[in-house]
């Protein structure tokens, strides 16, 4: 039967006959919080973002611990009129046993084929009067733009989010184009892209970051009709609730939806005419659909998720299913005999 481990920063299950003294990486010190900056006594790495700090890997190993610290004792406070001083009331701070969120292996996940339902939506009043000074509450199909010649122009910027390369020539099509395929996101003081989650305080620092993905210069995106577009994407959260907000100006009501269910969102929002935003997310919890909502404001559109139970999530999505090498080589060989 595998136990659950309760060295600080770890959280993960065990098998008790095989616990090596390096099968565990944990934290042997106490969480610290100073000047905004959160990390742990025992090593120096620091952070302004909570879940970046709840991600911070141990700094020490050895083997798991299966034995639950004691809960902290309550002072025994009489009603007899008698005071004590405050602060022999407060329990002190290294009582505290601040672990890791809980394993998601350990938390019975729906499936993700679950049908997806539209959240509820709510309309301010505030973006009902913008819509009407701006003439956006009936939208009209764009005006066909006359066709463009395949010809790219010297000069041309590369399209992909990241990418400071332009176009010198014929040549230019032969260069390695580094991108980040995802989005960026500003989180907590910090800004970082979704796909590779370098994150950095400075601005400048993260329009210098370079991409994480190899691929071909796009220099001239497809007219699909619709201007793909990335918005500013933020998000936090409470004891019961994630809050997602996206800073989309003049969103359009009868174009704009969220859906998801248990462990999905797909995000679909119409704003400034004919700009659009995009963003699926597999989030790293559970939430309760029914309970969710999208709230539609002038300058910003909220997504009010409820939380299944209440529990911290170390971050928003999901990171991929790692492959362990051989069950990659077995999908490349597969490939290879059709």
């Amino acid at each position: 039967m595998s136990l659950l481990c309760y060295n600080k920063g770890c959280g993960q299950r065990f098998d008790p006959d095989q616990n090596p003294d390096d099968a565990c990486i944990y934290h042997p010190g106490v969480p610290v919080f100073h000047d905004a900056l959160k990390g742990w006594s025992c090593c120096k790495r620091r952070t302004t973002d909570f879940s970046d700090f709840l991600s911070i890997a141990g700094c020490t190993k050895g083997p798991h611990n299966k034995d639950k610290p004691p809960e902290p004792v309550k002072p025994d406070v009489k009603t007899s009129g008698e005071k004590k001083e405050l602060d022999d009331l407060k329990p002190k701070f290294n009582e505290y046993v601040i672990q890791a969120p809980k394993p998601l292996e350990s938390i019975q996940r729906p499936s993700g084929d679950e049908p997806l339902v539209r959240l509820e939506q709510k309309v301010a009043s505030s973006l009902k009067q913008s819509l009407e000074k701006l003439n956006l509450s009936e939208v009209n199909e764009p005006e066909k733009k006359e066709e463009e010649g395949d010809e790219v122009k010297v000069g041309t910027s590369c399209k992909n989010g990241g990418c400071s390369k332009t176009f010198t020539g014929p040549e230019s099509n032969e260069e390695t184009c580094m991108y980040h395929p995802g989005i960026p996101i500003f989180h907590e003081g910090m800004k970082y892209w979704s796909c590779c989650k370098r994150k950095t305080s400075d601005f400048n620092t993260f329009l210098s970051q370079e991409g994480c993905t190899r691929g071909n210069h796009l220099w001239k995106k497809q007219d699909t009709g619709k201007k793909i577009v990335p918005c500013r994407f933020d998000w936090h959260q409470t004891g019961g609730q994630v809050m997602i907000s996206i800073y989309a100006k003049n969103s359009i009501p009868e174009l704009s939806f969220v859906e998801g269910n248990s462990t999905k969102l797909n995000i679909h929002i119409v704003f400034d005419g004919e700009k659009e935003f995009e963003q699926n997310i597999n989030l790293w919890g559970v939430i309760d659909v029914s309970k969710s909502i999208m709230n539609m404001m002038a300058t910003k559109i909220e997504i009010a998720m409820k939380k299944a139970e209440p529990m911290t999530w170390a971050r928003l999505d999901l990171p991929p299913a790692k492959i362990n090498p051989a069950e990659k080589k077995e999908i490349v060989d597969e490939d290879a005999d059709d």
